[in-house]
Order: structure tokens, then sequence, then C-alpha cells
């Protein structure tokens, strides 16, 4: 008897689903895309309406042809690649392979992977939706246009195997204007004064506010010393009488599940997840894991969304779920699928939530690898914490006079936990207890603490903080963010450095010419414009050839002029006194993938390369040499000694230059979701301190 074929995308999607839908399908996966535009020449007719010319994908010939004869053989073909643009192109190519009409109803769309939604989907089926399949053609398009056509002009005018897009532009040129501002900032100065105070035993940390005048409290900014030491010259003798105490409470309320976009952010925040990271154990998740007692199932939804939205049907069973574990008074008294949304959301998906609300990281987590349980455990605790009630504070506020001068303390104590319950972290606020104080109370001076600060530049961007401000921009789709961060740092246009990206003088260089000559290709505004156009084709309102035909008039004007006017640049290495132990030349700087090394300026004649690496002034517990900081072929940080290959002692973990109080081994720093830990090197040792 015929079965019906189920075609997705990789071979672990393919085992999950084809333990739901039973001995009457069988389900095949595509292994990705199987048409693209060919790698060796543009692949678009430009004279012809910007025609794209797809080819089978090099090595995909054995795949297509096991789909060519299962789909043969069976009753009825079911397309069940991703629900979003690059799925329905997807599924749009497989069409055209197998020679399938596309009007029929043969594509089927399910946002998690569990027996329920995959059995709910089969009966569903819908026709292929065209206006995806134009937005994700105007995308690729678009983007080959670009890089196909400013890749071999900064090649010709910089260096080698340097690429252009309309992403990674924009967000090379981020961090190129932080850095900017930070070397354009002139720190200001100004200074703090706290007073000591005592009632009691109790001390009192009170900040300086103000000066009272013509009976009115105003708030004065303390710029110098001199400022201070008025002050301070004006109060020391005065007594500190409690003039106004004033109680109140606040509210903070959690933040919904996750989006693809907050997904990156709080996961590099808390568990120190790349994008690409994140993205690749949501993708394992999603896909599928095998759960003791259960065999594979997929734990989250689907994760490429900028929806908040969750299903009536999940909605009700996290409500149950909390009134059952926690008690009525934690679950939230609003529908909080009732958010504001922003204009360009598109919201056919749901957030990223478990797929069953009772299948709690701990049940899983013997099932799991480290990695995976880290990122279900953010996932889940979002999920629940986000349908609870907000977590309620009682504050304090005191305002004390001396003299004229105004001084003023805040406390608070968290006298309901709600959400916080679930989803708590090292930054949540501490309880600040002050003691009880009556108005006309006089306190005791012990001291008071003047302290200079200067303003700080603007932050370097870490992955979290760039992810943030292309969402906020409107640039590029969720599922952009992760490759694009890459390919800025393997293009060696940014270097990530303590968390944060730095320019390199190369990502600088290219900045400056597409800022000169492709305004359009690196402008924020411009970007963005071409997002919503995207979006505009997938709602039938927009016909995707004139948007970039559109686009083409200027971009090719703005190619001539470059073309005719850019001269060669020159990226100097730059110089340093490490002699080639193969050839005796000074060994110059060159930037890679992860990061600066050291490379003899004789390549090719010479190929001696070294890592430069950086002394933490601890010494090698084996061998007495100095510990150094080096970076391993896949870019992760990690230490060992200097004397390598003689002495063999290598840590993931930062070496302290201290002694563990147990067994006199080296302490190491590590992280932990609770925050940083000092912990013994020594496996067989116990000690932590937090």
């Amino acid at each position: 008897m015929a079965k019906d074929l189920v075609i997705v995308e990789s071979p672990a999607k393919a085992k999950t689903i084809s333990k739901f839908l039973g001995k009457n399908y069988e389900v095949k996966a595509s292994v990705g895309h199987i048409r693209d535009l060919p790698k060796s020449k543009l692949g678009i007719d430009i004279d012809n309406n910007f025609e794209p010319e797809y080819i089978t994908i090099r090595g995909k010939g054995p795949v297509i042809k096991e789909l060519k004869n299962e789909a043969k053989k069976a009753r009825k073909v079911f397309l069940a690649t991703d629900p979003d643009r690059e799925g329905e192109a997807i599924s749009w190519h497989l069409s055209n392979i197998l020679d399938l009409d596309e009007t029929n109803k043969s594509r089927i769309e399910f946002h998690e992977i569990t027996k329920s939604a995959i059995q709910n989907a089969i009966k569903n089926p819908r026709a292929i939706n065209k206006s995806l399949v134009d937005a994700q053609q105007a995308r690729r398009v678009l983007d080959r246009l670009v890089g196909y056509k400013i890749s071999p002009l900064l090649w010709k005018k910089v260096k080698k195997g340097l690429s252009a897009g309309r992403v990674q532009s924009v967000a090379t040129k981020l961090i190129c204007d932080r850095e900017e501002d930070i070397e354009k900032f002139i720190p200001k100065e100004y200074w703090s004064l706290d007073a000591i105070l005592l009632k009691n035993k109790n001390k009192i940390k009170a900040g300086f506010y103000g000066e009272i005048k013509d009976n009115k409290e105003l708030k004065i900014e303390l710029n110098t010393k001199e400022q201070v030491d008025e002050v301070i010259s004006a109060v020391k003798n005065k007594g500190f009488i409690v003039q106004d105490v004033k109680k109140g409470k606040k509210s903070r309320n959690p933040n919904p599940p996750f989006t693809t976009s907050s997904l990156q952010q709080e996961a590099s925040k808390r568990i120190g997840f790349s994008t690409k990271k994140t993205m690749m154990i949501a993708q394992q998740l999603y896909e599928g894991v095998d759960i003791k007692g259960e065999g594979t199932v997929g734990l989250i939804s689907y994760i490429r969304t900028d929806s908040t939205r969750i299903s009536e049907e999940a909605l009700k069973s996290v409500k149950e779920y909390i009134i059952d574990e926690y008690g009525e008074k934690y679950l939230g008294t609003t529908n909080k699928n009732n958010t504001k949304k922003k204009k360009e959301i598109q919201d056919a998906h749901e957030a990223i939530r478990p797929t069953s609300v009772t299948r709690t990281p701990s049940m899983v987590k013997d099932s799991l690898k480290k990695d995976q349980y880290k990122l279900y455990q953010l996932i889940w605790e979002r999920y629940v914490a986000s349908q609870m009630g907000p977590a309620l504070y009682e504050t304090l506020t005191i305002k004390i006079y001396a003299g004229n001068y105004v001084f003023k303390v805040t406390g608070s104590k968290i006298i309901f936990e709600g959400f916080l319950k679930v989803y708590n972290s090292s930054e949540d606020e501490k309880d600040v207890l002050l003691p009880e104080l009556e108005p006309g109370e006089k306190l005791a001076l012990k001291d008071l603490e003047p302290q200079q600060h200067f303003t700080q530049p603007p932050p370097r961007y870490t992955e979290a903080s760039l992810v943030k401000a292309l969402e906020e921009l409107g640039i590029g789709r969720p599922s952009t963010y992760a490759p694009t961060i890459s390919t800025i740092l393997s293009r060696g246009y940014v270097i990530l450095e303590k968390k944060v990206f730095k320019p390199t003088e190369l990502g600088i260089v290219v900045t400056d010419l597409l800022r000169e000559y492709f305004k359009g290709i690196v402008n924020e505004e411009f970007t963005a414009e071409m997002e919503k156009q995207l979006d505009q084709i997938e709602e039938e309102s927009t016909d995707w050839k004139k948007v970039i035909e559109f686009f083409y008039r200027d971009f090719s004007k703005e190619l001539e002029i470059a073309e005719r006017e850019i001269s060669k640049i020159e990226i100097q290495d730059e110089e340093t006194d490490v002699i080639c132990d193969k050839c005796g030349r000074n060994m110059v700087i060159k930037m890679g993938r992860y990061g600066k090394f050291l490379a003899c300026p004789g390549y090719p004649e010479c190929k001696n390369t070294k890592p430069i690496t950086q002394e933490i002034g601890v010494k090698c517990p084996k061998c007495g040499g100095d510990i150094v900081e080096r970076t391993s072929k896949r870019g992760r940080k990690f230490y060992g000694c200097s004397k390598y290959p003689d002495c063999n002692f290598v840590s993931w973990d930062k070496p302290l230059n201290e002694k563990c109080p147990k067994c006199k081994s080296i302490l190491v720093e590590k992280k932990s979701r609770k925050g940083t830990e000092k912990k013994c090197i020594n496996s067989e040792c116990d000690f932590v301190e937090e």
C-alpha cells in the first residue's frame, strides 16, 4: 500500500516527526536547501527583469534522486519545511524539482514538533504561499546583488577575500561609529557626597541631593572639589534632622516570553552563549531530543519569531500549572496576550516557549547535554514567569536636612516574590533595609564621604546589545542576527575582545569606503526601509521585482562611480620586535578569524605564525613558568603555560594568584548562573567561594 511522503529539512526533524505519524507515512529530509543561485557567477539576469537563475546545489544529487523516487511511489506528498519565508522558499523549490503543482494543497505548517501539532497540520494542508516565496526571493536577490557587485570591488581596491552585505555592512558601521564616539569622548568631572549617619548602632548612608532656597528644595550637581568642600564645611557642624519619611509600594512586572532577539540577548547576558551557539542549541531543542521515557520529542516551539503571542491552549495550560505548583496568588491577573505589538512584528508565530509546561527543566535534565539544559531552563523559566504576578516591594524614602542642605536615602524590601519565584537573576534588586525613623529625629554624623567621578564614554557593543540595536533599528530579521555577527567576525572587520566588539583597521577602511560611495548600503534608515518593503511583498502589496528594480537604479550608478574613483588602498601590517625563528625577519601583526596573531612578512616563502599571548600575572603551578591567555582554533579563550610544549598545563577557567585554603592548589575564576565564583583547580578538592 502506498504511503504519504512528508519532506522536512533536517534528519533530526524527520526522526522526531516519523515517530508521531506512524507506518502510513514516509518522512524524508532535504538536508536544507536543494536549489540556490550559482556560486561561480551573479546568477541574476539584470536585463531580463532580474530573473534569478537557480541551480541544484552541488552534492545534493543523491538526496534529490531519493526524494524523486519516494515522491513517485507516494500517494500524496506533504512539504513540511519551516514556517517562515525561507522554509516556504525551500518548499517551492522542492515542488519544482519534484514536478508538483504548487497550487495543490501540499504545504503543511506547524510551530512546534509535538504529536498534536503534526497531526493537526496533516489534516490542514494549504497551497504554497507565493508571496512568502517572493519576499524570500527578493531578499536573496538583493543580498546577491550587493555581495557580488561590491565584493569584487573590495578585492581589487583593498584586499582579497573581503565581502559586503546589506545587514553585515550596517552592523560593522554601528561598531565603527561607536568606536568613533568613544575616541571623541571628553570625560567630565562630577562628585558625589555621602553622609554616614547613625541611629543607635544602625548605620544610614544618605546621598547629597541639593539646597533649600526660598523654602524650595533645588537639586544641585556637584561638579568640582570646591563645591564639595563648600558643602562639607557648611554641614559638618550642623545637626542632621529627619525632615520627611515617605512609605510607599512599587511593583515590577515580568518580561514577556522570548522572541528570537530577546532569547539571543538574554542567553548572552545570563549564560554567556554567543548568538550562533544560542541558535544552534535552540534548533536542537526545537527539532527533538531523546527524552527518557518519552523518546524523541520537540521541547520548544519554533525559534525564529518576533512575536510574544501565546496560543490560547498553551496559555490555559501554563495558568493551570502556576496555580497547581505555586498557588493562585502567583497567577498574573491580566491576559498577557494583550500586549502592545510593534507595527513591524510578524505575528504568524508564537513566542518561543516549551511545548509542554509540565516538562520541567529538572524532569529533562538527565536527558539533555549541559548547554541544552541551560538554554531550556532559561526558556522554561521566562515563559512561566511571563504569566505570573508582579513582584511587590515596600519602599521607604527619607529626607534629611543639615542646615540649608538636603540629603536623601531610599530603602526597599520585597513583600511578595511574584514572578521572581521562578525567574530570578543576580542583577535583581536586593533588599535595602532602613531603621524606623520619625520626622524630627536627630541623627549622629559619623563621617562625610566625598568621591570624585568622571562621565564614561558610551559602552562598546556586546553581542546582546548589538542584536538589540539591530532589532530597534529594524535591520535584518530574527534569523539574520547570528549569521551577520559570525560574518563580520570571520571577515576580520571586527574582533570580540573581553566580550565587546572592536573594529579592526580593515573594518574601519571598508566602512569608510562604503560610507563614501554606497551611502544606502550602510545607511540604517535605508536598510530598515528595505526590510519594510520585503514585508510588503509578503503581504501581497508590492511586486518583488519592482523593489529590486528601484534599488538597482541608484546602486548601479554608485558602482560606476566607485569603480572609477576609488584608488588602491594599502593596509600596512604593524611590525613587531618579535623575530621569526625560521627566517630572522621581524614578524608582523595579522588579523585572523579569531583575532590578531603574529605572522612572518616573508609569506609565502616563510609561513611561520605565532599566537599573540598575554601574561596574566600568575605562575604555572606545574613548572613555575608564566601562565598566558591563548585562543583555541574555535576562538575560545583558554589559559596555558608559556613554556608549552615542555609544560602542558592548561585551563579553560582563568587562574588566580590565590592558593586554595584546603589543598594549596591555585584557584580559578569560574562563571556560574549566580555570578562569578572562585574554585579550586584540583578536581579532587571541593572548595568553592562565591
